[in-house]
């Protein structure tokens, strides 16, 4: 069952559970969740990787595993920098070599101070979170993006430990700075591959509306949600909705 919750100003779509009254067992078998998955899953699809990495360095010079700073997760809510919390974040590389970063740091400002006329030059069509026409995507790239198959290295942040299949996603230290404070409380669990926010609506919606959904994520506790959002993150990948 569905309702809908206005937080921070946003309505939500949000699933009606029970808040889990065993937090501390709820993180464990979490865990105990990813572990499995990711390993079965690293196993399982290495083909996939052998390909795609061969894919990579056909098309374009460079590393086949993009390497990025993103904030930690299980962090306090009243920590003055968060942003200086970091891991190591891994994806297939779909952008060419040395791809200057300050162009995505321009457009997530826009993005968040929701100033969506700036926003792929205004196209209402195209979705907000994601920047379309990006010249510094590669051919491949381009394919790694539509179908989320550079998102895969993240099972070793899994498995690692520093991420989970469920949770908000990493956040850039330059994303944090600009945070409001309510917005940091999405850093207070581990982050993780998909969410709340990529199964209702993902790249379609405002930068309130995905902090929100975090948020509702990081006050909740379940197995369960974990699952149903696993499986609805199937089909919100298989139709793009939203790739990144």
């Amino acid at each position: 069952m569905d309702i809908s919750r206005r937080v921070h100003g946003a309505y939500l779509p949000i699933t009606s559970m029970t808040r889990c009254k065993h937090r501390y067992w709820c993180l464990w078998a979490k865990r105990g969740l990813d572990i499995i998955v990711s390993l079965l899953a690293l196993v399982l699809l290495s083909p996939v990787f052998l390909i795609v990495a061969v894919a990579i360095k056909l098309d374009s010079p460079g590393p086949v595993i993009f390497r990025q700073q993103r904030v930690r997760g299980d962090q306090s809510s009243q920590d003055p920098h968060p942003e200086k919390s970091t891991f190591t974040f891994y994806k297939f590389r779909s952008m060419c070599k040395d791809a200057d970063q300050n162009i995505h740091r321009k457009y997530f400002t826009e993005y968040m101070n929701g100033n969506h006329k700036a926003v792929n030059n205004g196209n209402k069509k195209a979705p907000i979170y994601k920047m379309t026409r990006d010249k510094r995507v590669t051919r491949v790239g381009r394919i790694l993006r539509r179908t989320s198959l550079d998102e895969l290295p993240q099972l070793l942040n899994v498995l690692k430990g520093n991420m989970s299949l469920v949770g908000p996603r990493p956040a850039l230290p330059y994303e944090v700075t600009q945070y409001e404070e309510w917005h940091r409380e999405r850093l207070s669990i581990t982050p993780g591959i998909t969410g709340l926010w990529q199964i209702s609506g993902r790249s379609r919606l405002t930068f309130k509306e995905m902090a929100a959904l975090d948020i509702e994520y990081t006050q909740r506790c379940s197995l369960g949600l974990d699952l149903i959002i696993l499986a609805k993150t199937i089909p919100a990948v298989l139709s793009s909705k939203g790739a990144w």
